[in-house]
């Protein structure tokens, strides 16, 4: 896979994806959704990857969806080739988790793939908004939906009617991100972070994953239920015993992921 908008990296059980348009701020175009789900599905696919990285530039994450592209279509073509939902949307499919490590702008597009991650890390430079109200459209990739369950009503309501942009230290305490980083160290931390979910066992990552976002699609009694079945299941595996019995002799654990 040879993607021209895209640079692939792996170290060890870690996969780093880097958008690379940067001419445009890397803008998000069909080409380059096209080649990030293809990217996403490859590591998801592949065994010794643990976890994934989602990044862009020191100047931007991404800084919106490619306007220049999007500017001559009509209504009926957005309808007919099912805009946005056709290729943006694999990174939601992937099991494994995907840290989204954003400096910079991350703007319309770029905001909502940030918030389809499983988590952002932060530089201390970033900035989020959702400004697609000032050409005369709204967000269409989750950006109504994602950023008041993040943020509550009024910061998404403020942000979306207004195009006000949030920076990094206000998206920590709002809950758009988990942690602020210096610039500089901002994917070093990312990477070290994915290193550490990528050395647990892949079926308590990836089940503790699909819990969480069970949370955000079902009443609590049935989440709870969900949780507690996922929790029950991981007591058939080698990992649970490796890891128990290591606790309790004071030794790390080996885990082999099954």
């Amino acid at each position: 896979m040879n993607p021209e908008n895209l640079l692939l990296e792996t170290d060890g059980a870690v996969a780093l994806i880097r958008l690379h348009r940067p001419k445009q701020l890397n803008a998000l175009n069909d080409a380059l959704m096209d080649e990030l789900g293809a990217a996403l599905a490859r590591f998801d696919a592949d065994d010794d990857i643990g976890c994934i990285v989602l990044t862009g530039s020191e100047r931007a994450f991404a800084a919106g969806a490619d306007i220049a592209a999007m500017a001559p279509k009509t209504f009926d073509q957005v309808l007919r080739e099912d805009f946005i939902s056709r290729n943006w949307e694999q990174i939601l499919r992937v099991r494994k988790p995907v840290i989204a490590a954003v400096a910079g702008y991350a703007l319309g597009g770029g905001c909502e793939l940030a918030m389809m991650c499983d988590f952002i890390i932060a530089a201390d430079d970033a900035r989020f908004g959702q400004p697609e109200i000032k050409i005369g459209i709204i967000p269409g990739a989750g950006g109504t939906q994602r950023l008041p369950r993040a943020v509550g009503k009024s910061k998404a309501m403020d942000m979306v009617l207004s195009a006000r942009m949030m920076d990094a230290q206000e998206a920590e305490r709002s809950g758009l991100v988990s942690r602020v980083v210096p610039a500089a160290r901002l994917l070093d931390e990312a990477m070290d972070t994915a290193r550490t979910i990528a050395a647990f066992p892949r079926q308590s990552v990836m089940m503790a994953k699909e819990c969480v976002n069970r949370a955000y699609s079902a009443p609590l009694a049935d989440g709870l239920l969900f949780e507690r079945r996922a929790f029950h299941s991981l007591f058939a595996t080698h990992d649970q015993k490796e890891g128990m019995d290591a606790f309790l002799a004071k030794r790390a654990p080996k885990f082999e992921n099954r």
